[in-house]
């Protein structure tokens, strides 16, 4: 039959191929948001650490490169996931460089960006970078949340003051609260939770949601790294 409706098979090919290629640039936006939220981390830690104007300054770089690339039709779609991450470096340079002693302040300087995210959100600007912005920051809410439940603050500050290589030993102690059954009990609420915020949004074909669920769960790999650390030390 297809030979006698030439231009149908056609366009049912084209149709065929432009779904699979939109299929996997949302799978490709998911694994990028995955990667600028687990890699960098560990990138970061130290370099706010002990060199934290670097690390603001980098900051320049990663803003420079996202314009640039969403200037171009080709690469706009990177530019403004890396916006998003931008953002993120920006808020983390802050905090981890000069604020990491105090938790309380955590939240407020990773949200400071968030009214300039909900107004480029509210005019269809840099979707993909923002939503990945805001799906980074509500995994950090979850997760200092954990912290304020079941106690951990303290443990937070000791690590922030200890020498490196006594740093395992307050992720030991901190591993006493985790390991309790409130401590448990908690986890799974909260995992059920960013499951939640991060597989739904993988139900929409928008790009956008892709990177906001990408950054969602995320979380889940971070935290799962840093609890592994403990349990293996």
């Amino acid at each position: 039959m297809g030979k006698f409706f030439p231009e149908k098979q056609e366009k049912i090919s084209f149709a065929f191929v432009l779904e699979k290629i939109k299929i996997n640039e949302r799978w490709a936006v998911f694994s990028t948001a995955v990667f600028l939220v687990t890699v960098p981390v560990f990138i970061q830690a130290p370099i706010t650490r002990q060199l934290p104007w670097l690390s603001l300054a980098i900051t320049g770089f990663w803003l420079w490169l996202s314009l640039k690339l969403l200037r171009k039709r080709l690469t706009s779609l990177w530019g403004d996931l890396l916006l998003g991450f931008t953002w993120i470096w920006f808020t983390g340079s802050i905090y981890w460089g000069w604020l990491r002693q105090e938790p309380f302040l955590h939240l407020p300087v990773e949200a400071m960006l968030v009214p300039w995210a909900l107004w480029c959100l509210s005019h269809n600007r840099e979707m993909v970078g923002n939503c990945f912005y805001l799906g980074s920051l509500l995994g950090t809410v979850v997760t200092d949340g954990y912290f304020y439940i079941t106690g951990l603050i303290p443990y937070w500050r000791s690590l922030m003051i200890v020498e490196p290589e006594m740093a395992l030993e307050v992720f030991q102690d901190a591993l006493t609260k985790v390991l309790t059954s409130w401590g448990i009990s908690w986890i799974i609420l909260l995992v059920g939770i960013l499951l939640f915020f991060g597989l739904v949004p993988l139900q929409s074909k928008k790009l956008y949601w892709w990177a906001f669920g990408g950054a969602v769960l995320s979380t889940i790999i971070v935290d799962s790294l840093f609890l592994l650390v403990a349990f293996v030390a």
